[in-house]
Protein backbone atom coordinates (compact mmCIF):
# COMPACT_ATOMS: atom_id res chain seq x y z
CA UNK A 1 0.00 0.00 0.00
CA UNK A 2 1.22 3.49 -0.80
CA UNK A 3 2.52 5.50 1.87
CA UNK A 4 0.25 8.64 2.36
CA UNK A 5 1.84 11.71 4.17
CA UNK A 6 -0.16 13.17 6.93
CA UNK A 7 -2.36 16.13 6.03
CA UNK A 8 -1.20 19.29 6.94
CA UNK A 9 -2.89 22.36 8.50
CA UNK A 10 -0.07 24.99 8.29
CA UNK A 11 -2.59 28.41 9.60
CA UNK A 12 -3.22 26.68 12.95
CA UNK A 13 -0.09 27.88 14.37
CA UNK A 14 2.97 29.52 13.98
CA UNK A 15 4.59 25.64 14.89
CA UNK A 16 2.40 24.21 11.82
CA UNK A 17 3.66 26.62 9.41
CA UNK A 18 6.81 25.74 10.55
CA UNK A 19 6.12 21.91 9.51
CA UNK A 20 4.27 22.92 6.43
CA UNK A 21 7.62 24.92 5.68
CA UNK A 22 9.57 22.14 6.28
CA UNK A 23 7.81 19.77 4.13
CA UNK A 24 7.28 22.28 1.64
CA UNK A 25 10.89 22.87 0.94
CA UNK A 26 11.89 19.45 1.63
CA UNK A 27 9.83 18.38 -1.24
CA UNK A 28 10.61 20.99 -3.46
CA UNK A 29 14.16 19.43 -3.88
CA UNK A 30 12.86 16.14 -3.81
CA UNK A 31 14.27 15.15 -0.64
CA UNK A 32 12.75 12.47 1.48
CA UNK A 33 13.12 12.47 5.20
CA UNK A 34 16.02 10.22 5.84
CA UNK A 35 18.19 12.24 3.40
CA UNK A 36 17.30 15.46 5.17
CA UNK A 37 17.68 13.86 8.49
CA UNK A 38 21.42 12.54 7.67
CA UNK A 39 22.02 16.24 6.37
CA UNK A 40 20.80 18.41 9.22
CA UNK A 41 21.90 15.62 12.27
CA UNK A 42 18.76 14.49 13.46
CA UNK A 43 16.53 11.74 12.84
CA UNK A 44 13.85 10.74 10.40
CA UNK A 45 11.11 10.32 13.32
CA UNK A 46 11.89 13.65 15.08
CA UNK A 47 11.90 15.64 11.59
CA UNK A 48 8.46 14.02 10.71
CA UNK A 49 7.22 14.90 13.52
CA UNK A 50 7.88 18.64 13.31
CA UNK A 51 6.68 18.50 10.21
CA UNK A 52 3.09 17.69 11.76
CA UNK A 53 3.34 19.83 14.39
CA UNK A 54 3.58 17.24 17.08
CA UNK A 55 6.89 17.97 17.89
CA UNK A 56 8.82 21.66 18.86
CA UNK A 57 11.80 22.06 16.69
CA UNK A 58 14.69 21.72 18.58
CA UNK A 59 16.70 24.72 18.39
CA UNK A 60 19.63 23.81 16.63
CA UNK A 61 17.45 22.73 13.78
CA UNK A 62 16.17 26.40 12.13
CA UNK A 63 19.98 27.40 11.57
CA UNK A 64 20.39 23.94 10.23
CA UNK A 65 17.13 23.77 7.96
CA UNK A 66 18.14 27.18 6.20
CA UNK A 67 21.97 25.79 5.48
CA UNK A 68 20.41 22.59 4.01
CA UNK A 69 17.87 24.65 1.50
CA UNK A 70 19.66 27.93 1.47
CA UNK A 71 16.98 30.13 2.90
CA UNK A 72 18.74 32.95 4.59
CA UNK A 73 17.06 32.72 8.11
CA UNK A 74 13.35 32.35 7.11
CA UNK A 75 13.16 29.08 9.28
CA UNK A 76 15.29 31.08 12.16
CA UNK A 77 12.48 33.66 12.05
CA UNK A 78 9.88 30.99 12.21
CA UNK A 79 11.22 29.62 14.90
CA UNK A 80 11.37 32.75 16.69
CA UNK A 81 7.51 33.06 16.84
CA UNK A 82 6.73 29.06 17.25
CA UNK A 83 8.84 28.78 20.41
CA UNK A 84 6.65 31.20 21.84
CA UNK A 85 3.78 29.00 21.61
CA UNK A 86 5.13 26.49 24.05
CA UNK A 87 4.81 29.00 27.04
CA UNK A 88 1.34 29.75 28.63
CA UNK A 89 -0.17 33.03 27.85
CA UNK A 90 0.81 34.27 31.58
CA UNK A 91 4.16 34.15 30.24
CA UNK A 92 4.35 36.01 27.25
CA UNK A 93 4.01 39.17 28.31
CA UNK A 94 6.90 38.50 30.61
CA UNK A 95 8.65 36.89 27.92
CA UNK A 96 8.66 39.87 25.98
CA UNK A 97 9.99 42.01 28.80
CA UNK A 98 12.40 39.44 29.55
CA UNK A 99 13.87 39.86 25.92
CA UNK A 100 14.39 43.77 26.48
CA UNK A 101 15.78 42.96 29.73
CA UNK A 102 19.60 44.01 30.19
CA UNK A 103 19.39 43.26 34.14
CA UNK A 104 17.68 40.00 35.30
CA UNK A 105 17.06 39.16 39.24
CA UNK A 106 15.80 36.58 40.27
CA UNK A 107 14.72 34.38 43.60
CA UNK A 108 14.20 31.03 44.25
CA UNK A 109 13.18 28.85 47.04
CA UNK A 110 12.93 25.19 45.49
CA UNK A 111 14.69 24.89 42.11
CA UNK A 112 17.82 25.87 40.35
CA UNK A 113 16.81 28.94 38.30
CA UNK A 114 15.87 28.59 34.73
CA UNK A 115 18.79 30.28 33.37
CA UNK A 116 21.17 28.05 34.80
CA UNK A 117 19.39 24.79 34.74
CA UNK A 118 20.96 21.70 32.58
CA UNK A 119 19.29 19.88 30.20
CA UNK A 120 18.83 16.73 32.49
CA UNK A 121 17.86 18.83 35.66
CA UNK A 122 15.07 20.88 33.67
CA UNK A 123 13.86 17.47 32.87
CA UNK A 124 13.73 15.64 35.87
CA UNK A 125 12.11 18.89 37.41
CA UNK A 126 9.45 19.32 34.65
CA UNK A 127 8.91 14.89 35.21
CA UNK A 128 7.78 15.73 38.67
CA UNK A 129 4.27 17.66 37.05
CA UNK A 130 2.17 14.04 37.03
CA UNK A 131 -0.18 16.24 34.66
CA UNK A 132 2.45 16.28 32.02
CA UNK A 133 2.96 13.41 29.12
CA UNK A 134 6.65 13.01 28.28
CA UNK A 135 5.59 14.85 25.33
CA UNK A 136 5.05 17.56 26.98
CA UNK A 137 8.14 17.51 29.16
CA UNK A 138 10.39 17.63 26.08
CA UNK A 139 8.74 20.77 24.63
CA UNK A 140 8.98 22.34 27.60
CA UNK A 141 12.32 21.43 28.46
CA UNK A 142 13.45 22.54 24.96
CA UNK A 143 11.63 25.96 25.68
CA UNK A 144 13.49 26.36 28.90
CA UNK A 145 17.03 25.59 26.89
CA UNK A 146 15.93 28.12 24.07
CA UNK A 147 15.36 30.87 26.88
CA UNK A 148 19.01 30.31 27.80
CA UNK A 149 20.55 31.40 24.25
CA UNK A 150 19.91 34.66 25.13
CA UNK A 151 22.74 34.28 27.82
CA UNK A 152 25.35 32.97 25.19
CA UNK A 153 24.93 36.02 22.90
CA UNK A 154 27.09 38.56 22.25
CA UNK A 155 25.77 41.12 24.60
CA UNK A 156 23.98 38.90 27.33
CA UNK A 157 21.98 40.63 29.92
CA UNK A 158 23.30 40.74 33.89
CA UNK A 159 22.10 38.24 35.59
CA UNK A 160 22.01 38.43 39.78
CA UNK A 161 20.54 34.66 41.44
CA UNK A 162 19.67 34.00 44.79
CA UNK A 163 18.75 30.25 45.39
CA UNK A 164 17.38 29.11 49.13
CA UNK A 165 19.71 26.60 50.59
CA UNK A 166 16.86 23.96 50.05
CA UNK A 167 17.78 24.25 46.03
CA UNK A 168 20.84 22.44 46.82
CA UNK A 169 19.86 20.12 49.09
CA UNK A 170 16.87 18.32 47.37
CA UNK A 171 17.86 16.37 44.90
CA UNK A 172 16.33 16.43 41.37
CA UNK A 173 17.11 13.30 39.25
CA UNK A 174 20.24 11.07 40.10
CA UNK A 175 23.18 12.00 41.85
CA UNK A 176 24.89 12.97 38.63
CA UNK A 177 22.58 14.45 37.53
CA UNK A 178 22.48 16.89 40.96
CA UNK A 179 26.56 16.67 40.68
CA UNK A 180 26.69 18.11 37.00
CA UNK A 181 23.97 20.66 37.88
CA UNK A 182 26.19 22.19 40.74
CA UNK A 183 28.91 22.11 38.42
CA UNK A 184 27.15 24.51 36.08
CA UNK A 185 25.47 26.43 38.63
CA UNK A 186 29.44 26.97 40.52
CA UNK A 187 30.64 28.14 36.98
CA UNK A 188 27.72 30.91 37.21
CA UNK A 189 28.31 31.68 40.50
CA UNK A 190 30.75 34.71 39.90
CA UNK A 191 31.76 35.50 36.21
CA UNK A 192 31.49 39.19 34.34
CA UNK A 193 27.48 38.66 33.53
CA UNK A 194 26.41 36.37 36.77
CA UNK A 195 26.43 36.04 40.30
CA UNK A 196 24.88 33.61 42.34
CA UNK A 197 23.90 33.93 45.79
CA UNK A 198 22.88 31.58 48.66
CA UNK A 199 20.07 31.76 51.22
CA UNK A 200 21.28 29.75 54.31
CA UNK A 201 18.80 28.26 56.41
CA UNK A 202 20.57 29.75 59.48
CA UNK A 203 19.32 32.78 58.20
CA UNK A 204 15.92 31.20 59.49
CA UNK A 205 12.27 32.53 57.62
CA UNK A 206 11.97 35.48 55.24
CA UNK A 207 8.99 37.39 53.83
CA UNK A 208 10.07 35.81 50.14
CA UNK A 209 9.82 31.83 51.25
CA UNK A 210 6.17 31.67 49.54
CA UNK A 211 7.13 31.62 45.85
CA UNK A 212 10.13 32.66 43.01
CA UNK A 213 10.71 36.39 42.07
CA UNK A 214 11.90 37.77 38.79
CA UNK A 215 12.90 41.49 38.42
CA UNK A 216 13.88 43.03 35.43
CA UNK A 217 15.41 45.80 34.64
CA UNK A 218 14.57 47.32 31.24
CA UNK A 219 16.64 49.15 28.76
CA UNK A 220 14.88 53.23 29.84
CA UNK A 221 15.69 51.77 33.83
CA UNK A 222 12.51 51.05 34.56
CA UNK A 223 11.79 47.84 36.74
CA UNK A 224 9.41 44.66 35.99
CA UNK A 225 8.76 42.23 38.82
CA UNK A 226 7.26 38.99 38.05
CA UNK A 227 5.99 36.98 41.27
CA UNK A 228 4.99 33.37 40.64
CA UNK A 229 3.62 31.04 42.69
CA UNK A 230 3.32 26.76 41.96
CA UNK A 231 0.70 27.27 39.17
CA UNK A 232 0.42 31.05 38.05
CA UNK A 233 2.22 34.35 37.99
CA UNK A 234 1.81 37.66 38.11
CA UNK A 235 3.53 40.54 36.24
CA UNK A 236 3.46 44.16 38.07
CA UNK A 237 4.68 46.72 36.09
CA UNK A 238 3.31 49.45 38.13
CA UNK A 239 6.14 51.92 39.13
CA UNK A 240 5.18 51.47 42.76
CA UNK A 241 4.79 47.94 43.15
CA UNK A 242 7.68 46.84 41.18
CA UNK A 243 9.26 49.14 43.99
CA UNK A 244 8.38 47.26 46.78
CA UNK A 245 9.23 43.89 45.35
CA UNK A 246 12.67 45.67 44.91
CA UNK A 247 12.74 46.56 48.51
CA UNK A 248 12.29 42.89 49.56
CA UNK A 249 14.93 41.28 46.98
CA UNK A 250 17.58 43.79 48.04
CA UNK A 251 16.66 42.73 51.78
CA UNK A 252 17.19 39.31 50.67
CA UNK A 253 20.26 39.96 49.19
CA UNK A 254 22.00 41.51 52.17
CA UNK A 255 21.17 38.62 54.42
CA UNK A 256 22.46 36.13 52.01
CA UNK A 257 25.79 34.18 51.91
CA UNK A 258 28.25 36.35 50.25
CA UNK A 259 29.66 35.20 46.99
CA UNK A 260 32.69 33.67 48.11
CA UNK A 261 30.79 31.66 50.92
CA UNK A 262 27.75 30.86 48.71
CA UNK A 263 30.14 29.20 45.85
CA UNK A 264 31.91 27.09 49.05
CA UNK A 265 28.72 25.95 49.97
CA UNK A 266 27.43 24.78 46.49
CA UNK A 267 30.95 23.27 46.54
CA UNK A 268 29.99 21.57 50.11
CA UNK A 269 26.87 20.52 48.43
CA UNK A 270 28.58 18.99 45.40
CA UNK A 271 30.45 16.55 47.44
CA UNK A 272 26.91 15.18 48.80
CA UNK A 273 26.13 13.71 44.84
CA UNK A 274 29.23 12.79 43.84
CA UNK A 275 29.01 9.78 41.81
CA UNK A 276 30.45 6.61 43.42
CA UNK A 277 32.88 4.99 42.00
CA UNK A 278 32.43 1.74 40.40
CA UNK A 279 34.59 -0.89 41.97
CA UNK A 280 36.74 -2.95 39.20
CA UNK A 281 36.03 -6.20 38.00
Amino acid sequence: MKFAPKYLTPYVSARHYFGSELRRHREEVRMSLVQLADIVNSSKSNLARVETAEMMPPPELPSALDAAFGTGEHFHGLYQLAKREVHPDQYRRFMDCETQAVVIENYEPQVVPGPFQTEAYARAFLSCQRDLSAEQVEELVTARMTRQERQRSEAPPHRWAIIDEAVLRRRMGSRECMHKQLARLLEEADTPNSRVQVMPFAAGGHSMMGGALTLLTLPNDSTVAYEEGIKAGHLYEDAGAARKWRWQYEELRANALSLVESAELIRKAMEDYRPCDTAPN
